[in-house]
């Protein structure tokens, strides 16, 4: 019977590249000369924030997020935490959404079953397996969720026939 999984992977080989590119273009902006601004990655979970001021900690997000898009992870996968300001330092962490929560899966596997399709979807942990009879109908339901509004993007593998 025909399957495959639905899933919400991050690179991240490809986050690390655009944070290191950010970091380079903090260092040779003019408006962060002499200002001691960094990125830094805590254990594939985050990307930490620290810079002066506030104000040149929005500046540094709008670095990341162009530096993201242009690698090619969708700016839905990141979640902004609060701004701490503290001993003459600001830092942010921004968190990186992996894996489809418990909410999602089932707001995807209700989407899926309105839809009137005739496949069978079954959450499984962080990822979602859909199973039906026709290629067909898989092949429906991909098109389905590359246009559904979701609040993460998503990613098809593992298709067997």
């Amino acid at each position: 019977m025909p399957s495959f999984d639905i899933v919400s992977e991050l690179d991240w080989h490809e986050v690390t590249n655009a944070v290191d590119q950010a970091n380079r273009e903090v260092g040779t902006r003019y408006d962060f000369k002499g200002v001691d601004a960094s990125y830094s990655i805590r254990a594939k979970e985050a990307v930490v924030l620290e810079a002066k001021a506030e104000m040149q900690l929005r500046q540094m997000v709008d670095i990341l997020s162009q530096k993201l898009v242009n690698r090619g992870i969708d700016l839905k996968t990141i979640d902004r935490g609060p701004i701490v300001e503290g001993n003459l330092r600001a830092t942010q962490d921004i968190k990186m959404k992996e894996g489809i929560d418990q909410a999602e899966a089932k707001k995807i596997v209700k989407m899926i079953k309105d839809s009137k399709i005739k496949v069978q979807a079954q959450v499984q942990g962080e990822q979602l397996r859909v199973t039906g009879k026709k290629r067909d109908d898989l092949q429906q339901v991909m098109q389905l969720l590359k246009g559904a509004d979701l609040e993460l993007p998503v990613q098809f593998n593992n298709f067997r026939d």
